[in-house]
């Protein structure tokens, strides 16, 4: 049974642990944390779960759920900077999103943490891994790998969607659903996007919560990896890769680059796409419990 422990709200789930700290920094990352009865914690390291790009701690509500069930562990679902209730910046890269994340595990007092991130938090797991190993506990990258390659995805066409969104001054969800068809035809896509939308206390119309132009400048940067020669830095922790079967983020030529940065890595396949973790949320449970049921 999951049950809160410091809560400063209750989940409408029931049963759920929740709470979420108010930034008193400028910096302060906001979260939210699941987890089973205390008596029933494992000692084991907790979780932190990194969203991919205009996603949020809410995308992966779900699945921590679970696995706090399944492994007896603490999980933190963080929303990343330039995204969810977290703060803005104009700087968005890998090095200053896993400085945020190291200073997240530092202010919580947390010895070390498991890091999984999918897409955008995969390649920010992975650089804290790199840039911080006695940090991590254990590492699991979801559909992302350690390369420089372009985004093979249409992140900077959603960008100008969003603006149209935005400048069009709707007053309705359906409405910004109905110029977002205009960029991206697959309704979970959209919504997903959507999930961003939120109403001005100005004048009632629908914003998006994240900087558009900030996040869009930063796109080309997100195809990049902080650290280019691989083997010149390593993490040894136990490290899964996971990546969708009808994905080609995590091509079977990246796998020697991915051993030269994480020499104890596997790779697990699930039958899905990209977003796999909303796709197929048990194939992925499964890979996890399978990994982490035997992590530090």
């Amino acid at each position: 049974m999951l049950q809160p422990i410091r809560t400063t709200f209750r989940s409408a789930a029931q049963g759920a642990r929740l709470f979420s700290t108010s930034r008193g920094l400028r910096t302060d990352l906001s979260y939210q944390v699941f987890g089973p009865e205390k008596a029933d914690v494992i000692d084991r390291s907790p979780i932190i779960f990194l969203h991919g790009l205009f996603g949020s701690k809410q995308n992966n509500r779900g699945i921590s759920k679970a696995l706090a069930r399944d492994l007896k562990r603490e999980i933190f679902t963080v929303d990343l900077r330039n995204h969810g209730q977290s703060f803005h910046a104009q700087e968005h890269n890998y090095s200053v999103m896993a400085e945020d994340v190291i200073k997240f595990i530092q202010q919580l007092k947390l010895d070390k943490a498991v890091l999984i991130g999918h897409s955008m938090g995969a390649k920010t797991a992975m650089t804290v891994a790199l840039d911080s190993p006695k940090l991590v506990s254990a590492l699991v990258p979801v559909d992302n790998a350690p390369v420089n390659a372009p985004l093979k995805s249409d992140f900077g066409l959603y960008v100008r969607g969003m603006q149209h969104v935005e400048a069009a001054n709707v007053t309705k969800q359906s409405e910004a659903d109905e110029i977002l068809k205009g960029y991206e035809e697959s309704l979970p896509i959209r919504q997903f996007l959507l999930t961003n939308l939120v109403r001005s206390t100005e004048d009632q119309t629908m914003k998006f919560r994240v900087p558009l132009a900030v996040l869009g400048e930063a796109i080309p940067g997100m195809a990049d990896f902080p650290y280019r020669e691989p083997g010149s830095v390593s993490y040894e922790g136990p490290t899964l890769f996971v990546r969708g079967t009808k994905s080609r983020y995590v091509s079977d030529e990246s796998v020697p680059t991915i051993k030269k940065f994480f020499p104890n890595a596997s790779v697990a396949d699930v039958e899905a796409g990209h977003w796999l973790i909303s796709e197929n949320p048990e194939g992925f449970r499964q890979a996890v419990l399978k990994f982490l049921q035997e992590a530090p």
